[in-house]
This record gives C-alpha cells, sequence and structure tokens, in this order.
C-alpha cells in the first residue's frame, strides 16, 4: 500500500517571490486570528465604554451648572418682580399727590361738606373716596341716627346717589351698638 500525504509539512513555509526576492510568510494560525479579533472586539468595548461614561459625565456636570444657574436666574427674576411691584405701587402713590396737588380745594370742600352732615351720636370709622364715589364706614348708638346721617348727606345737594349697603346690631356688647356702611357721590 502506498500512502500518499497531500497535507502541507509543518512548518514549511510559501514562498513568494518578487524579481528574485524571496519572501517567506508564516504558515496561517486560526486561533492567533481569533485571538487577535477577540483582543481587538475587546479593545473596541472597552473604548467605547469609556466613552460613554466620560460623556456622561460631562453631561451631568453640564446639567449640574445649568441648574445652578437657573436656580440664580430664578432669584433674580423673584427681585425683579417685586422691583416692578414697587415701581407700580410708587406710580399709584405719585398718581395720588399729582391729583391732589391738581385739586388741593376740592378735597378740602369734601372734608368740609362731609364734617356738617355728621350727627353727635354716629362715629366714621372708615372713609373712601375715589373719583367721586365716597364709602363710609361707621357705628352709631341707633339706627335713627343713622336715617339722620342719610338724610343729612341728601339735603346737603353736595352728595347724590345716597344708599345704605349694610347694617349690623352686635348684641354681644353691653350697649349694642349699630355698624353701617353707606355709599354715595359727591357733586360738591
Amino acid at each position: 500500500m502506498i500512502r500518499i500525504n497531500l497535507a502541507p509539512e509543518r512548518g514549511r513555509r510559501r514562498k513568494v517571490g518578487f524579481k528574485g526576492i524571496k519572501l517567506g510568510l508564516p504558515a496561517f494560525n486560526l486561533g492567533m486570528l481569533f485571538g487577535v479579533v477577540y483582543l481587538a472586539l475587546v479593545l473596541g468595548i472597552g473604548m467605547y465604554w469609556w466613552f460613554l461614561i466620560s460623556t456622561k459625565a460631562s453631561l451631568t456636570a453640564k446639567i449640574d451648572n445649568a441648574n445652578r444657574e437657573l436656580t440664580a436666574l430664578k432669584a433674580q427674576i423673584g427681585q425683579e418682580s417685586k422691583v416692578r411691584d414697587l415701581a407700580l405701587e410708587l406710580r399709584k402713590r405719585v398718581d395720588v399727590i399729582e391729583a391732589i396737588t391738581k385739586a388741593p380745594g376740592q378735597k378740602i370742600q369734601l372734608v368740609e361738606a362731609f364734617a356738617s352732615v355728621i350727627p353727635n351720636d354716629l362715629w366714621v370709622t372708615a372713609f373712601e373716596e375715589r373719583s367721586g364715589q365716597v364709602k363710609i364706614s361707621g357705628s352709631a348708638f341707633s339706627p335713627t341716627a343713622i336715617a339722620d346721617f342719610m338724610s343729612n348727606l341728601r339735603s346737603s345737594g353736595k352728595f347724590k346717589d345716597v344708599d345704605l349697603v349694610v347694617t349690623r346690631r352686635d348684641l354681644a356688647r353691653p350697649s349694642p351698638l349699630v355698624t353701617f356702611e353707606v355709599t354715595c357721590r359727591y357733586e360738591g
């Protein structure tokens, strides 16, 4: 029996030649190829993981900076709204002062006309005037005093549309007082 071995010899190198130069290539080893591919794959995955971790860290830092900046801006906006409210309040005060200085005699005439119609057994606790509309709150010993006050306002000729908004009697006190609220229009 004749045996023929067609497999290449181990350690035998293939000779590649190029114009008289002979180069020898190592024998192909499949295990080394998979080892190199595995190592490259592990290194690639590791570098990608490192890239993701560093990106996450930088994004987290940016978010923290943005949150700090947002907090500072919210505080600044809060201060600006307070300043805006104060400016509005000051504008209202300036408007009142301008209205008083334009017609100083009109306010004095209103107070004089009002003082002349108050009965002796009636107390005024609040007096508010806005563009001719007058709102008066107070207390009296009897409903008769409130009726006298309202008729005095009408008969003065300077107050129109005199209306009684509310009256209440507090029975819990030893001497029950009647509280009231009256509205009218001043046409001095």
